[in-house]
């Protein structure tokens, strides 16, 4: 589109550069407003700082400007108005380019192109979320603070697990998480470098909004295993993050991966072609009455094996990045991971040569929802 910074381009038979004078057309001016406002609305604090920084680069002439920015842009409406007026017909297209790169590809399916008559792309009607609601300070955690996470791996004798680190890495980058990386740890290491990133949550309590730790390893009864094959209690590094031991994460989530088995037993499935599967070792049966604003899931029920590939990385890991792809940020914690237990339940593996089911465990003491 031609045009100079500044110039606003409409669809009428007036030409471009020319705003419509026709009632319907100002009707149809304010219905995007509206559109576009309701996808802002979804988005924290942060997306939408980084909204205007990416809206400002986004390859669309004519750019808005940061003085446009600062006059009109200041809030969701304001902000909806100005891209409305500034692009219009396009303007579907530029939100497309913004939030590929911010990323939300959840809101994308919002501005799929439907022509309309004489007027702007419409986009489809959305869903409603619990996060959408007039109370919804109410309803979840406010995360527009900073975002930290503690990723642990072993890969020593676990083929796959460099490819779960980098499919963590991604997500975790996904989310706006900060995070501390510890890779084939030995006891002290690991609680050494656990209470240093703890102690450092704490030291920042007015700014985190969230704790996020991922363990990754073999294990068993309760623990989780080291490189040496040494054990670190699970039940000793969720009390380091309880309301006590970690003020900072007072009525602030407390997220939980754990990659590995939860015992030695099998649950077979049909029969298929698929490749076999290695697997870690863990068992764990966490409750948490007193404890308030943790979750903690597991990549299978108490007593059984979970699965990881050799070449593709954990079943659990690869099943998130898959419906974080489709899905984006767009569900609530629990209901992401459901999503990716459904993924999970409905594909049959190979555990060498056997068929073998496996189900993701969640459990919960949040107070809010959770919207990364």
């Amino acid at each position: 589109m031609e045009g100079s910074p500044g110039v606003r381009h409409f669809s009428s038979s007036e030409g471009p550069g020319v705003p419509p004078k026709t009632a319907h057309s100002m009707e149809e001016l304010q219905k995007l407003t509206l559109h576009v406002k309701e996808t802002l609305d979804v988005l924290t604090p942060l997306e939408l700082r980084n909204f205007r920084d990416i809206l400002k680069k986004v390859d669309e002439e004519p750019r808005v400007t940061q003085v446009q920015l600062e006059l009109e842009g200041d809030n969701t409406l304001k902000l909806a108005r100005l891209l409305a007026k500034h692009y219009y017909a396009s303007a579907p297209r530029v939100l497309t380019k913004v939030l590929q790169q911010l990323p939300r590809a959840d809101l994308l399916q919002r501005w799929e192109a439907v022509p309309v008559a004489n007027g702007p792309v419409i986009p489809r009607k959305r869903l409603r979320r619990s996060s959408d609601s007039v109370n919804c300070d109410l309803d979840h955690y406010d995360l527009s603070g900073s975002r930290k996470a503690f990723l642990m791996c072993v890969k020593k004798t676990r083929p796959g697990a460099g490819r779960d680190v980098e499919l963590m890495e991604q997500w975790l980058g996904q989310c706006l998480f900060e995070y501390t990386l510890c890779i084939d740890p030995g006891k002290k290491e690991l609680i050494d470098t656990l209470t240093s990133f703890r102690d450092g949550l704490n030291e920042i309590k007015d700014e985190i909004s969230c704790c996020l730790v991922t363990l990754m390893s073999h294990g068993e009864n309760g623990f989780i295993k080291m490189k040496d094959d040494d054990k670190v209690s699970l039940e000793f590094i969720f009390d380091m993050f309880n309301n006590k031991n970690c003020p900072a994460l007072h009525k602030k989530p407390k997220i939980f991966i754990i990659q590995a088995c939860r015992g030695e037993r099998r649950d077979s499935g049909v029969e298929t072609d698929d490749e076999p599967m290695d697997s870690d070792d863990i068992s764990e049966k966490r409750r948490l009455p007193t404890f308030s604003d943790y979750f903690i899931v597991y990549p299978t029920q108490s007593d059984h094996v979970a699965l990881r590939h050799p070449r593709t990385g954990s079943v659990m890991i690869q099943a998130m990045i898959d419906i974080f792809k489709e899905y984006g940020n767009k569900w609530h914690i629990a209901d992401f991971f459901t999503k990716v237990n459904n993924q999970v339940v409905h594909t049959d593996f190979h555990l060498r040569e056997e068929p073998i089911k496996v189900s993701l465990v969640m459990e919960s003491t949040l107070t809010k929802s959770v919207y990364f």
